[in-house]
């Protein structure tokens, strides 16, 4: 196998709670994860000289050791002293600095392409090893699916899939730091916290009503009152016929979810043309598990 394709795909909140702040800096967080079908595209390609070549569509992403992708790689060539070079092409989709875990997912893939490519025989739960080194979200892109995550987010238990549904994704023209968010979180005023366990049940029911209705993300406390704007969408999205919306992660982005493929695809118009956020899309869950297209 010289060369390989993967999509890296992206991940939304349905619930987020912050339980406490480590010494350390770092918080313990109880939420639930959930692939959906926006994706970006990874192409890594062995080669002769030696070194790492990364190139993205998106000429403001640094292309070196500051990039994810490059580190996941960097990390595995070091460890397994691994002799040759490789040539890595990412196309970015997913927004950026958006609570989607792009950057995460990224890594996830350049993990299991270099497992592949050079056939390191890592199973999953290395793999998780290697990426919980890398960034909190990046097991649980590397699972993908959907998941309670606890700890610093590296603590992952599978759950059943989400129920079909639409969901509307609409990320307005900020960008929001994730250090900011937590380090103004004020977690003794905190009044209403997400029904984890509830939302747990409602995805055993596969009950789409119940699991709407339990979302949220104790994060938009800090988020909403910064930007308003997120909470515009959020209110214009339920206007327009989610059974409910919140903030994915830190945000800014907005999702809202759909029972029906019509009225979400009139929300989809609706929301493009009040120019409330500068990209917006409407996928569906994503449940598929790591795959690889590779190349001779």
């Amino acid at each position: 196998m010289n060369q390989i394709r993967l999509r890296a795909f992206a991940k939304i909140n349905l619930g987020l709670d912050v339980l406490g702040r480590r010494e350390n800096g770092y918080h313990d967080v109880r939420m639930i994860m959930q692939s959906v079908g926006l994706f970006d595209q990874l192409h890594m390609k062995k080669t002769h000289n030696s070194g790492i070549t990364l190139s993205t569509n998106l000429p403001y992403l640094p292309s070196n050791e500051n990039n994810l992708v490059y580190r996941a790689v960097s990390m595995l060539m070091e460890e397994f002293h691994i002799e040759g070079g490789i040539e890595i092409r990412l196309e970015k989709y997913i927004p950026v600095a958006a609570g989607m875990a792009g950057g995460s997912t990224d890594c996830a893939a350049a993990l299991f392409g270099m497992n592949q490519l050079y056939r390191l025989g890592l199973g999953m739960d290395k793999l998780f090893e290697y990426g919980a080194k890398l960034g909190a979200d990046v097991p649980f892109c590397l699972m993908r699916g959907t998941a309670v995550s606890e700890g610093i987010g590296e603590i992952l238990t599978p759950l059943p899939f989400m129920p079909h549904c639409y969901i509307l994704i609409a990320k307005p023209g900020i960008n929001v730091s994730t250090k900011y968010v937590y380090d103004n979180l004020d977690l003794n005023r905190i009044e209403d916290r997400p029904d984890i366990d509830g939302m747990i049940d409602a995805l055993n029911k596969q009950d789409l009503y119940e699991i709407a209705a339990r979302m949220s993300n104790v994060l938009e406390s800090v988020t909403v009152d910064k930007y308003p704007v997120i909470d515009v969408i959020k209110q214009e999205m339920k206007s327009l016929g989610a059974l409910n919306s919140i903030m994915s992660g830190s945000g800014p982005t907005v999702f809202g979810i759909y029972d029906d493929l019509k009225t979400a695809k009139t929300a989809l118009n609706k929301l493009r043309k009040k120019d409330l956020a500068k990209q917006v899309f409407l996928v569906e869950p994503f449940h598929t598990k790591q795959t690889s297209n590779p190349k001779k």
